[in-house]
């Protein structure tokens, strides 16, 4: 594999000296859906609305992500970081907007509306903001160790986020939460200002056609991999649905609701950090198949821990399994993918995992309305065993 190095230079570490404002954009703007989703979340449901539309609403964060994922891997190949992250801040800022409006106006739609764009906004500047972590890389050893600061970027908002929403929704009111998310993209856009801007080569006169995206899927490397991920990705949305709705359901307030789900960030923060100090000891898929085991027995017990303590402390430990998987996964995408195709690998685990985000929470919904609100984390908890067979299946591929 090959990587180039960004225009500023290496640090001693083989790492650009950029890679900190890099990973800075990449906080305020998913902090800016963070706080819309836990902030819209909580709105509705003391509007008196039934869970189903907490699960629609996050659903809605998936579903433009699903149209743009591909054509943000595409535009990041073809363009580098600033535009798509400029696309993305435009997308973010406009939907805090419009969710501030809706108080006003107390409409359900623009909530709906709000929740589209905030989504779509992550989904196209992170493949750029992702695909420019890689590319800064000089040597491929660093790979786990930056993939792993990459994702302490939406550990860290989603630690902070719902505290800080909490706190403002408790103290203040909705209006300055969703008044916090409206200045998020603006500090988005003024880091993504300080990245050296530089453009990727144009293809070679003899590359021919570009493929397809759908092209990749070829590698079942990068088949078992998305499916890992999904399976993943979609606990960690089950549990930020059940969070709010158990919260609600039980009495507590915006805050230890908002210290809940903290506290799963928090765990996602700290193994990521753990994950910087100690890459060279681990192994990829064997740290991957130790965190689908560790998920699976969390998920099955959570409906029995007791308070908010026991909330808590569940959640930190799904979250230290959760968080544990995007570096890995990252890691080993660019690994199996080649370095002109990094997007469009990118933009199609984007696409697979919004794809299942924009059923899932309405399933859960739906779900915890007809039966008992845990049941979406017992039904993860058996999905999981296709994601542990897949990481099976990589495990016996020929090393590349």
């Amino acid at each position: 594999m090959s990587t180039a190095p960004a225009p500023d230079g290496p640090s001693s570490s083989g790492v650009s000296r950029a890679f900190p404002t890099v990973i800075a954009t990449l906080m305020a703007v998913h902090a800016c859906m963070a706080v819309t989703r836990v902030t819209a979340s909580l709105w509705v449901l003391d509007r008196g609305y039934g869970e189903w539309i907490v699960g629609l609403l996050q659903s809605l964060f998936a579903v433009a992500p699903v149209g743009l994922s591909l054509w943000a891997g595409r535009l990041a190949d073809r363009h580098g970081f600033h535009r798509p992250v400029g696309i993305g801040a435009v997308m973010a800022l406009a939907g805090a907007l419009l969710a501030l409006l809706a108080l006003w106006v107390t409409s359900l739609p623009l909530i709906a509306v709000s929740c589209l764009l905030c989504g779509g906004a992550v989904a196209v500047a992170a493949v750029a903001i992702q695909r420019e972590a890689g590319q800064m890389v000089t040597d491929p050893s660093q790979l786990k160790r930056v993939f792993s600061w990459v994702a302490l970027g939406p550990a860290v908002s989603n630690a902070l986020a719902p505290v800080a929403a909490g706190l403002l929704m408790d103290h203040a009111g909705y209006g300055w939460s969703f008044g916090l998310a409206v200045l998020l993209p603006l500090l988005a856009w003024w880091l993504a200002l300080r990245v050296p801007r530089h453009t990727p080569p144009p293809p070679r006169a003899d590359a021919g056609k570009p493929k397809p995206a759908w092209d990749l899927l070829r590698d079942p490397a990068l088949r078992y991999l998305l499916i890992i991920n999904v399976a993943m990705s979609a606990c960690w949305d089950a549990h930020s649905f059940v969070v709010p709705v158990i919260g609600h359901a039980k009495g507590l307030s915006a805050s230890g609701i908002g210290l809940v789900l903290g506290s799963f960030a928090a765990a996602a923060t700290l193994v990521r950090l753990a994950i910087v100090r100690w890459a060279h000891h681990l192994d990829e898929m064997k740290a991957l198949r130790s965190a689908i085991t560790i998920a699976m027995g969390i998920l099955v017990i959570y409906a029995w821990l007791p308070g908010t303590v026991g909330l808590m402390v569940g959640s930190a430990i799904l979250g230290t399994a959760l968080g544990s998987v995007q570096p890995m996964i990252l890691a080993k995408l660019h690994q199996v993918t080649p370095p002109d195709r990094h997007g469009q690998a990118l933009g199609l685990r984007g696409l697979a995992s919004n794809g299942a985000t924009v059923a899932m929470p309405m399933g859960f919904g739906m779900l915890a309305t007809a039966s008992v609100p845990f049941a979406p984390l017992w039904l993860m908890a058996s999905i999981l065993i296709g994601a542990h067979w897949s990481a099976r299946q990589v495990m016996r591929l020929p090393e590349r």
